[in-house]
């Protein structure tokens, strides 16, 4: 279907240890929820059923329109998620990492990240015709195989121009895949003692606009989310004290 390896790791991961063992054409609805409720709920437990009910229903769903077989997720409720605040930068924290990042490449990294919301894989693979320098814009191939746009500001653009000044690129931008961007930024976190990896730069870039007063709505189109409830969860470190800068009396 043209899915990353990413995602096939995550249905390899849900299923083997479920469908191993048992005939899973004639497992039951009861039979479905009992094995979600065995999954611990203590630290990342309910989040951990949440993705394995959400592999389950893609799953079964694949099974019944190829093969006809019995939908057993059908009319099973998702598990409830709690709500935890999940981690997110300060403007100061990210200037902070690239101030210490080792090169101008490392810089126009992390300030690309934090200020187009990219995902690694989007990241990786920028090429320099992807790139609009007018618009402040890049092309990119995003989830699910879908082309798209990401913006940039003006930190990125000075990081990005100065980078590949220096670096004749033959293909990507960077001259790194996925596992070299992740290894710097793993060694980055450790020198700073501050959380630095794409998922976390990912949110911080939805809390920062937020903060900023941008609205959801338009933070899902700009993040390329596709749906209104993955920005809320992200930008749920977004205060009441942080949205009151932004009200006006609707009365005067």
């Amino acid at each position: 279907m043209g899915v990353s390896p990413k995602t096939i790791r995550f249905y390899k991961q849900r299923l083997s240890k479920f469908t191993f063992g048992i005939d899973y054409t004639k497992v039951t609805k009861q039979g479905l929820q009992r094995h979600l409720n065995s999954i611990p709920a203590n630290n990342n437990g309910l989040a951990t059923r949440h993705a394995s009910y959400r592999a389950f229903k893609t799953f079964y769903r694949w099974l019944k329109s190829e093969y006809g077989f019995n939908n057993p997720i059908e009319g099973l409720p998702a598990p409830i998620l709690g709500k935890p605040i999940l981690p997110a930068l300060t403007t100061e924290q990210v200037k902070f990492l690239i101030d210490n990042a080792n090169c101008i490449r490392d810089k126009a990294i992390i300030a690309l990240f934090v200020e187009s919301g990219l995902r690694l894989a989007e990241l990786v693979d920028i090429k320099y015709n992807n790139i609009d320098w007018n618009n402040h814009t890049i092309k990119i191939l995003g989830k699910g195989r879908k082309e798209a746009y990401a913006p940039f500001g003006q930190l990125s653009y000075e990081y990005l121009t100065s980078w590949l000044n220096q670096y004749r690129c033959n293909g990507s931008i960077w001259g790194l895949n996925q596992w070299g961007i992740t290894t710097m930024l793993k060694r980055l976190e450790v020198n700073s003692g501050i959380k630095c990896n794409p998922h976390t730069f990912r949110r911080t870039f939805a809390c920062l606009l937020r903060k900023a007063g941008v609205d959801t709505m338009t933070i899902k189109d700009l993040g390329r989310w596709e749906s209104l409830e993955m920005v809320q969860r992200y930008t749920r470190s977004v205060t009441f004290q942080d949205s009151m800068k932004f009200y006006k009396a609707p009365l005067g």
